[in-house]
């Protein structure tokens, strides 16, 4: 049967782009489009040349890795070609492979070995007699680049190998793994182009391609890179191996760096696991990661499976949800703060990224438009990391229209009043300063409402804009004096929405005095400082009548802070707004001030499952009682974990793998008393 004439111009159009983008991304480390995006492409050509397989081609990028060699360096064939990884993009097609392996290995257990997959640039280290005598990124798979001069400028790759821990240096060893750079390293470039009004770098990878590939390694040399080692490439007078587990014991005894993220598992269910943990904690690390790769353990099996023609069947790369994706940025607009700042942002072309589709993105400031040099109708790349709000990482400025005019920033602002906008000397931010703004009215309204302010369910923007357009609120204390019959004239709403929002509403009376301080929006004075403001003054009346200096004292507050409460009671309006809430029945959430020793002034402990002697809010409470703090999840710096049971499994492993203390009942209670751990 012949193939359909719009089959056949579709695969060549496909063909063309992945190549073209394969060239932008391996050659030039410039890319106009995600990793997902790429991702997206490959896989439809992929699905085609498997339909139809009488289209193959040779030079299908379905069959290539990496890209060419630049002439700007040496060539470097690969004694044993570096091949790329065929993708899992979730639990499902992970499992379908694992049933695959099984039946390539006639029913036998399989046991695999997961690693974290670097985002960064694969390169392959070659030692001849312990001595560092090249090094090759990978290139086309076959032939790579050297880059010797440029990678013995980073610490972490050994220059030399000397015998340990009974183990001799093999007479050739070709070590591969990734070189990455470091999270810090990539923000601190950032802003030290920023400083310098220079293009930003775009995301780590790239960071870390560029910098190993300079003609100067001195450059190379200032770019902080590191190295993880992960996988063997030619072995000549080395140990005989049965599994991969083996190589990276090797590994790590001649020294080099072996990510300590590694585990074993004894089958698929264990690894797809993993790659789910892992999903959820990328952004604990100091380094990026974009997936999991996951790997047969034994040899022999390994080579009963062999290769595809650029894959091996034994490794799969298991895909974390694109965080980076690019679309149309149809407009740039203003909207105007609860504090008057006027702050640009992104009307985009909805993409789904970072787990939701994305349609707007701030840019933050009038500078940061004109350093990114996004404009309307610019093909941008937008990330969005975890929770994070949507970034527009900048432009790909190949694919710019012809007539494209840089943005400039309005100078009046979009509310009916249409007040002058103004930028103050030596600031970055623009302003609304029109007190009577209904944009800056409406914003601290919202804000008020807000979860982390006085967590109204309901008032949110779309209720407080028709409040405000029907002349029902003015500031946040109007909202307690609101019906349901009013409520009721307003669009959208029946009698039990109304009667919803009302409960709601007389709910928020009650909060806690951090919540109501949070709630008004005072300058630089976020939720932990209002914690610190509540255990030291008790009450909103305390706190009011406080001096500079006194509220200067606070843990976690400072002058600058205290400044900014002081000078915000001071207004006579905002005194009006604090009465006209106390009028509305707002109880003000008054606390006892603790008097208990802080003794975890300071320390950050976690809470998890179900205590014998306290409920998880009084435990929390005793922790924040003796100064200390109890956030939700377990970082670096926290204290102790303190696991009840039935605890969260994902919190007592990333504590296991930080090395942080894990308390029972009986060591909370000891660490409550005495502010130390308990004796091991």
């Amino acid at each position: 049967m012949a193939v359909p004439s719009d089959v056949e111009a579709r695969i060549t159009d496909l063909r063309a782009r992945l190549a073209y983008h394969n060239h932008r991304y391996n050659d030039l480390d410039d890319p106009e489009i995600s990793d997902a995006d790429y991702d997206v492409l490959m896989r439809q050509l992929g699905a085609l040349e498997e339909q139809f397989p009488e289209t193959a081609a040779a030079d299908s990028p379905a069959l290539k890795v990496g890209g060419a060699v630049s002439a700007t360096f040496a060539p470097v064939v690969h004694r044993v070609p570096m091949t790329s990884l065929d993708n899992a993009m979730d639990g499902a097609e992970l499992s379908a492979w694992g049933k695959r392996l099984v039946r390539g290995v006639g029913g036998e257990e399989i046991a695999y070995v997961c690693e974290l997959k670097i985002d960064g640039l694969a390169i392959s280290l070659r030692y001849e007699g312990g001595e560092l005598v090249q090094a090759a990124t990978r290139g086309d798979g076959r032939v790579g680049e050297d880059v010797t001069a440029n990678v013995k400028t980073i610490r972490a790759v050994p220059h030399r190998l000397m015998p340990a821990g009974g183990v001799g240096v093999p007479e050739v060893l070709e070590v591969r793994g990734e070189v990455y750079m470091p999270l810090a390293s990539f923000e601190a470039l950032n802003a030290a182009a920023l400083a310098a009004g220079e293009r930003l770098l775009v995301n780590p990878r790239n960071a870390a391609a560029g910098s190993l590939r300079q003609k100067d390694h001195r450059i190379t040399d200032k770019r902080s890179l590191s190295f993880w080692s992960y996988q063997l490439g030619e072995v000549r007078g080395g140990p005989d191996f049965r599994s991969h587990h083996d190589t990276l014991d090797l590994l790590r005894t001649l020294g080099f760096p072996v990510n300590p993220n590694v585990r074993q598992f004894t089958d698929i269910t264990g690894a797809a696991e993993y790659c789910a943990q892992w999903q959820e904690q990328r952004h604990d690390l100091d380094y990026a990661i974009d997936g999991c790769v996951v790997k047969v353990d034994d040899l022999a099996q390994r080579e009963r499976l062999g290769f595809t023609s650029r894959a091996p069947r034994w490794a799969i790369a298991y895909k974390f949800p694109p965080e980076e994706r690019t679309t149309l940025m149809k407009d740039i607009m203003v909207s105007i703060g609860r504090t008057g700042r006027a702050t640009p942002f992104a009307v985009l072309e909805p993409v789904f990224v970072g787990g939701s589709t994305v349609g707007l993105s701030t840019l933050h400031n009038q500078d940061q438009v004109a350093l990114k040099d996004v404009r309307p109708g610019d093909t941008v790349i937008v990330r969005k990391a975890g929770d994070v709000i949507p970034e527009v990482v900048g432009p790909v400025l190949s694919l710019r229209p012809a007539d494209s005019q840089p943005w400039v920033f309005p100078m009046q602002c979009p509310c009916p009043l249409g007040s002058e906008l103004v930028r103050p000397i030596g600031e970055a931010n623009i302003a609304c300063i029109e007190p009577a703004c209904p944009f800056q009215r409406d914003q601290r309204i919202i804000h008020f409402a807000t979860r982390a302010a006085m967590d109204i369910e309901g008032l949110g923007e779309r209720t407080v804009f028709q409040l405000s357009e029907a002349g029902l609120v003015t500031d946040a204390a109007d909202i307690y004096s609101l019906t349901v019959e009013q409520l009721l004239q307003l669009e959208g709403f029946a009698k039990i929405s109304a009667e919803r929002l009302i409960a709601a509403i007389q709910d928020s009376l009650h909060r806690p005095l951090v919540k109501l301080l949070t709630a008004l929006g005072i300058k630089h004075l976020g939720p932990s400082a209002a914690e610190g403001l509540s255990r030291e003054f008790g009450t909103l009346d305390a706190i009011m009548n406080a001096g500079e200096a006194d509220l200067a004292m606070t843990e976690g507050l400072g002058g600058v802070i205290a400044a900014s409460i002081v000078a915000w009671f001071a207004k006579p309006a905002n005194r009006e707004l604090i009465e006209k809430l106390r009028a509305g029945g707002v109880d003000f959430g008054n606390v006892v001030v603790s008097r208990l020793p802080q003794i975890l002034a300071g320390r950050a402990v976690v809470v998890t499952g179900t205590l014998q002697h306290y409920s998880r809010e009084e435990a929390e409470a005793a922790i924040k009682g003796r100064g200390g703090k109890s956030p939700g999840s377990v970082s670096a710096k926290t204290f102790a974990l303190v696991a009840g049971a039935d605890p969260g499994a994902s919190k007592l492993t990333k504590a296991t793998g930080l090395g942080v203390p894990v308390l029972d009942d009986v060591g909370f209670v000891h660490l409550l008393e005495t502010g130390e751990l308990p004796a091991p």
